[in-house]
């Protein structure tokens, strides 16, 4: 399978400070990947990383078969809508469309010029004017029409209120079944990852700690309950989180084979909860060997 993004021991320092290290990763292309994990984890750094705003301090990334940002071929194969879905307050959103028309050799007009139509924005209504959910929708389109291989969204809805979120996520999921997209969006929020993405990476303590299908998580991620004891499981079963009462142990489990122990009570996890558990356990909880398509470190 191929990778969009692939990066190898990849780290970006800040003086004394890793914002993200020792990061192994293949993202397959033609996937909507969610990036999840808690404020100050790396994530919007990774992104950096793989549109070309950084540079590396370690490591290597490669993104659409190419170094990012090494020349205006490279540029064009990737789009990237930030944090704060930057638009310039001064400008129309027909002088934003013609902005990224003279920017971007792959421009497809019509494409821009139908979803801003479609969205129901006056071509010279000033971006200062919009609401955060139109500016968003603004954003989003100068992404799409670039007509990138990789589209980069770095918590695009962070800003908006629950009804301009869902339609903004809503909007990308048919941009993306029509254009075929491949997508990284990172977000905080992890029913937005749900909704939109089949695939999630989670980032803690600027380490990645797991990188799968979400289908593949849920079907091999499981809670196991049962009388207080020490957390002794067969070779092959990674305990990912373990708690206990004074007469009950609780278990979550990565396990590729079933579950037959009839100690255990054994129960399904929902992406939220798979998620929490790797993000509460320590960043450098030693990891099992998996797949290549996986995390290793």
């Amino acid at each position: 399978m191929s990778a969009v993004l692939r990066a190898q021991d990849l780290g970006k320092k800040y003086k004394q400070r890793w914002a993200l290290r020792n990061c192994d990763l293949d993202v397959p292309a033609g996937r909507v990947v969610g990036l999840v994990g808690p404020n100050g984890a790396g994530k919007s750094t990774l992104l950096n990383l793989a549109s070309g705003m950084l540079s590396p301090t370690t490591g290597s990334i490669e993104v659409c078969g190419g170094r990012p940002a090494t020349g205006a071929a490279q540029l064009a194969k990737v789009g990237f809508v930030a944090q704060d879905t930057p638009v310039y307050d001064s400008l129309s959103v027909a002088d934003h469309l013609g902005l990224g028309a003279r920017l971007n050799p792959g421009w497809d007009d019509a494409l821009a010029r139908g979803r801003i139509r479609r969205l129901g924005l006056d071509p010279e209504q000033r971006a200062g004017k919009l609401s955060g959910g139109q500016r968003a929708q603004l954003a989003l389109t100068l992404g799409i029409a670039k007509r990138p291989e990789l589209l980069i969204l770095d918590e695009p809805v962070a800003a908006l209120d629950p009804l301009a979120r869902r339609e903004f996520m809503q909007d990308l999921m048919e941009a993306v079944a029509e254009h075929e997209l491949s997508v990284v969006l990172s977000s905080h929020l992890v029913s937005d990852v749900e909704r939109a993405c089949d695939y999630v990476i989670v980032l803690v303590g600027s380490r990645v700690q797991v990188a799968d299908d979400i289908d593949e998580l849920r079907a091999t991620h499981h809670r196991l309950t049962g009388p207080r004891r020490d957390a002794d499981l067969p070779a092959g079963r990674q305990i990912i989180t373990a708690s206990h009462t004074e007469r009950q142990t609780t278990l979550l489990v990565r396990s590729d084979t079933p579950l037959h122990d009839p100690s255990w009570t054994v129960s399904p996890l929902t992406l939220e909860d798979i998620v929490l558990a790797y993000m509460t356990r320590p960043a450098d909880a030693v990891r099992d060997t998996r797949p290549a398509l996986e995390v290793l470190r």
